[in-house]
């Protein structure tokens, strides 16, 4: 090869060389774009990584799950769904679906139910969760069966119309079941257990319009409501299960030809059932609130006045309503010593006004219950029967037997406040307070007046002798 071969190949080499120079020195900086965004990536990811963690975390604290005893859930299915979406337009079908479950949660709501879930064709909620509650089989019937009316009333409207009709057949069954309960702004519920097993196949045993409950759940509702026997579910380990369809309210309990809706005496009887749940929420925030020195205002003397108004109430011959209010009266009475003791009876029906609203009273009845918790205050002065009848419940114990445990404790209230600090001013105190009482209802007179005049001689003997 000839030098100026040589030198042409070299310049052409050197050449080259400086393209693929040009080449990495841009393959370089392309990378260090790539290098620099894949950091940002990196960065990013782990952002979002911290953020699901901390949602997923936040998520495994508000999910909790519970075991309940006694949960009644009602499961729903709309018959003929799958045959409408065949011949019609399914986003229409879809919308008037979504309606339908609209109107179910308006319903379930003002009962006090909970919904489960709705998927397709599917509704389901369920009554006693996440608060436990003791009137949840019948708060469940009266959702079915205003869940029933409307169904009713709708397939009318479209039969009238010539266009297709609704229908729907309803499972009730109330058991046990673990509930998993998550979400903060958007609470969720998850059911589980052979409970549910057993309320999807009541429905599906259930005919089209009809509400078939189970046999546990009759146990519950069949003092309330109208129910006829349809036969019995075979369910693994259990045996046969009778069903029962509901046909409405029992006669004594609806104004109405349709027995849909309470009555007064309906609500009146249904209010006992829900006072045991509100003694229950009431008795234990006493236990938990009331200041300790309270040896005598304490839990055990609201249960005795609870005790003493339904003994003397029903002495005196007053009805399912009164006994009521004497009741819940008795129960919030003194409340207001989670506070203070001066002016407790006020601060009693404050809580009154606040609690009650809960568990369905109405205004006027917590007026009346206020009223009744108001002429506890000393010197008792009552104006109507039920304010005699709580006053003599209040110091009921004057006349009792227990006179004398009972007393202590009230001695050991005040000596601990420092307003008694003796026995002997104690015991005069007494005197002149039993010798002052006076009971006002025929109970007492007859049942407590003689042995509390017996103790006022006792205290009498008790003082020291003058000169």
């Amino acid at each position: 090869m000839s030098t100026e071969e040589l030198l042409h190949k070299y310049s052409s080499l050197e050449e080259e060389i400086e393209s693929l120079r040009n080449e990495i020195r841009d393959l370089k900086a392309v990378n260090k774009v790539l290098v620099n965004k894949l950091r940002d990536k990196e960065n990013e990811i782990a952002k979002l990584n911290k953020l699901l963690s901390k949602e997923k975390e936040n998520d495994l604290e508000t999910a909790t799950s519970k075991r309940f005893n006694m949960v009644t859930m009602l499961y729903s299915s709309i018959r003929g769904f799958s045959g409408l979406v065949e011949n019609a337009q399914a986003n229409n079908l879809v919308d008037e679906l979504d309606q339908l479950y609209y109107t179910f949660d308006n319903v379930v709501k003002k009962q006090n139910v909970k919904k489960v879930k709705s998927i397709g064709d599917t509704y389901m909620c369920a009554g006693g969760i996440p608060k436990k509650n003791r009137t949840n089989p019948i708060e469940v019937i009266l959702a079915a069966l205003q869940i029933q009316a409307y169904m009713q009333e709708n397939a009318k409207e479209n039969a009238e119309k010539d266009d297709h009709v609704w229908g729907i057949s309803l499972g009730i069954h109330t058991g046990s079941v673990t509930a998993s309960i998550s979400g903060k702004k958007k609470i969720s519920y998850e059911l589980k257990g052979d409970s549910v097993n057993i309320v999807s196949r009541i429905e599906a045993a259930s005919r089209s319009g009809s509400i078939t409950i189970s046999a546990m759940t009759h146990e519950f509702v069949r003092d309330y409501f109208e129910c006829e026997y349809v036969g019995s579910l075979p369910v693994k380990y259990l045996g046969d299960i009778a069903m029962y369809e509901v046909k409405g309210l029992k006669e004594k309990y609806s104004d109405d030809p349709a027995r849909l809706i309470p009555n007064k005496a309906f609500q009146i009887r249904f209010g006992h059932v829900r006072y045991d749940d509100l003694e229950e929420y009431i008795l234990n925030r006493l236990e938990k609130e009331l200041p300790t020195h309270l040896y005598y205002h304490n839990v055990k003397h609201t249960m005795d006045v609870c005790i003493g108004v339904e003994i003397i109430g029903t002495s005196e011959g007053v009805n399912e309503e009164e006994l009521l209010y004497l009741k819940t009266a008795a129960l919030f009475h003194d409340m207001g010593q989670v506070v203070q003791s001066k002016g407790h009876e006020e601060i009693s029906c404050k809580y009154a006004h606040e609690i009650l609203p809960q568990y369905n009273y109405s205004e006027v009845q917590i007026n009346t219950i206020c009223n009744i918790i108001m002429a506890t205050q000393l010197p008792p002065n009552p104006q109507s029967k039920l304010e005699r009848i709580i006053c003599d419940a209040d110091l009921d114990y004057l006349g009792r037997t227990d006179f004398i445990p009972v007393s202590d404790t009230l001695y050991k209230e005040l000596s601990e406040q420092n307003i008694i600090t003796d026995k002997n001013t104690w015991n005069k105190l007494q005197v002149s307070f039993i010798s002052n009482h006076q009971y006002f209802t025929d109970f007492a007179k007859n049942n407590r007046e003689v042995n509390k005049q017996n103790q006022i001689e006792r205290l009498k003997n008790l003082l020291p002798k003058e000169d």
